[in-house]
């Protein structure tokens, strides 16, 4: 199958290189000319676990262009993945998919069907307005068209990515139209009956089952998406509300969760409490749900509680480490991670960036290490005008972070931290504090090396 598609960011690339692997004829379009540059040098733009080695093992079956006009007049399916930031308000901007919608439509030729499928991440009702926007076009061109639209959006995690796409866990598709639903079916029939040489980095999973694809209309497709984001995102918020309970009552919430988790209603996934969700998906999609409901005159009462609730363990970090070290003005802190999650150099709503921002204004040091994100950050905190940058300072090698600092912090749990030499942090410190920010550490090894361990919902 001839397929394009329009944007190469974490969704696109992800898909380009994934159905090249099964063997379909793609072309990805961006018109960001850092990105095609890498690309065209048969390097990824991302940081995502394997896309480099898949990357290279397909690039006889992918090309990249800035030029939506060379690829999607001879394509059968074009799938639109572009980005859709928040808004001030909140609201999802829709813009970049309303603009890819118009491209498309622009240079159809009228004696071929198409199936344009939107991908990206968007509130409840695009997929009419791109119906819409297509028809405007065809009406603007003077022709009749032929093209089936269709809703399939991605369930895809960060660090995760290829494993999510090769063995998904659903695939979700809205769409009015019986002629995209059979497109949608035949390209992923080969995920659908996992019929294809699983890549070898990427081994399938000995108690995967096969995955069901379920149709339905485009507005709950829309809604499958935001929902399921926002549920994980509750679930998180959920554990670290009882984390804030248990550190009263002095419980640990790490027993409570496993507790809690073994009843298969409830599940243990999602429960590990912590500083919280950032990134660029639980965020924005909170919020735009919010502004969806707005909208439409209903309130969320359950959704907002879960972004205040996430939002506050951030500053409930820098409150333990003010309650510990009486000031924090003079103080040098040390912050480990900085990306939002591990296996990705995505700062997006990074935890990490509002804790460094808060320490700095209330007078302290910060001195921080991550293994690949530093740069993002670095470009992300010089940018901000409450930062100063004379009192930050990033280190590669994450023994020194421990120089002289007065705390330590945990904000993003790498696997790299786990097998830290706790012992000799804590002896190069002026004092051994750690605030364990992802419960990484055990609380007895920690204060056997010389910490005052504090973590979260543990006593």
């Amino acid at each position: 199958m001839k397929i394009a598609i329009i944007g190469t960011g974490y969704v696109g690339l992800t898909t380009a290189v994934v159905f090249a692997y099964l063997n379909h004829d793609v072309a990805a379009v961006d018109k960001d000319e850092r990105k095609l540059n890498l690309l065209h040098e048969g390097r990824s733009p991302i940081h995502e676990p394997g896309i480099q080695s898949l990357l290279e093992e397909v690039q006889h079956a992918i090309r990249f262009t800035p030029s939506v006009t060379e690829v999607v007049p001879e394509a059968e399916l074009i799938l639109i993945a572009v980005g859709t930031p928040p808004k001030k308000n909140g609201e999802a901007d829709t813009q970049h998919v309303v603009q890819a919608a118009k491209e498309v439509a622009q240079v159809c030729l009228p004696d071929r069907h198409y199936t344009l499928v939107v991908k990206s991440t968007v509130p409840i009702g695009t997929n009419q307005r791109v119906v819409e926007v297509v028809e405007e076009v065809f009406s603007e061109r003077g022709i009749q068209g032929n093209i089936s639209i269709a809703s399939n959006p991605e369930f895809l995690q960060e660090g995760l990515a290829l494993q999510g796409a090769f063995y998904p866990d659903r695939i979700v598709v809205g769409a009015n139209s019986d002629k995209a639903i059979d497109t949608l079916r035949r390209l992923y029939k080969p995920i659908l009956e996992q019929t294809f040489d699983p890549p070898s980095e990427f081994p399938r999973p000995a108690s995967y089952h096969l995955p069901p694809m379920m149709t339905t209309d485009p507005n709950s497709a829309e809604m499958i998406k935001y929902a399921a984001n926002t549920f994980l995102a509750l679930k998180i918020s959920f554990i670290n509300e009882i984390a804030g309970l248990c550190e009263k009552a002095e419980a640990d919430v790490t027993e409570v969760a496993r507790g809690i988790g073994l009843d298969a209603r409830i599940g243990n996934r999602f429960l590990q409490a912590g500083l919280g969700w950032g990134g660029s998906c639980y965020p924005k999609d909170t919020a735009a749900l919010l502004r969806v409901a707005a909208q439409s005159g209903y309130e969320m009462p359950i959704t907002e509680a879960a972004r205040t609730v996430n939002f506050r363990q951030r500053k409930r970090v820098v409150e333990k480490l003010h309650s510990t070290l009486g000031t924090l003005k003079g103080k040098t802190i040390g912050i480990l991670g900085l990306a939002f999650k591990p296996n990705t150099d995505d700062i997006r709503e990074a935890p990490a960036l509002d804790i460094v921002r808060e320490l700095i204004a209330a007078g302290a040091t910060v001195q921080a290490h991550d293994p690949i994100a530093i740069a993002n950050a670095r470009l992300a905190l010089n940018e901000n005008a409450e930062t100063d940058n004379d009192k930050l300072f990033f280190t590669e090698d994450v023994y020194e972070l421990s120089y002289d600092a007065d705390a330590l912090v945990l904000v993003t749990e790498w696997e790299l931290y786990h097998k830290l030499e706790l012992r000799r942090l804590a002896k190069q410190m002026k004092t051994p504090i750690l605030i364990d920010g992802r419960n990484v550490f055990s609380p007895e090894e920690a204060r056997a090396a010389g910490f005052h361990y504090i973590g979260v919902g543990r006593p």
